[in-house]
């Protein structure tokens, strides 16, 4: 797993005043499941990524390299 995107999904949570909980519910996931993202013990598929970013209201681009 890409740390840069660990610590982007991290730190784009936190300016958006979430947490981990509150994200892994709009996702529809278990709360470890998200935790273990930020984490890096395994990343999110495609769609979830896409999901991810329209919690954020961010682009994949943004979310992946940290142009936040």
């Amino acid at each position: 797993m890409d740390v840069k995107f660990c610590k982007n999904l991290k730190n784009v949570r936190k300016e958006c005043d979430l947490t981990q909980k509150q994200v892994a519910a709009a996702l529809g996931v278990v709360e470890s499941c998200y935790a273990n993202w930020e984490q890096g013990r395994t990343e999110p598929n495609i769609d979830m990524l896409r999901k991810l970013c329209n919690i954020f209201h961010i682009s994949i681009d943004e979310l992946i390299n940290g142009n936040i």
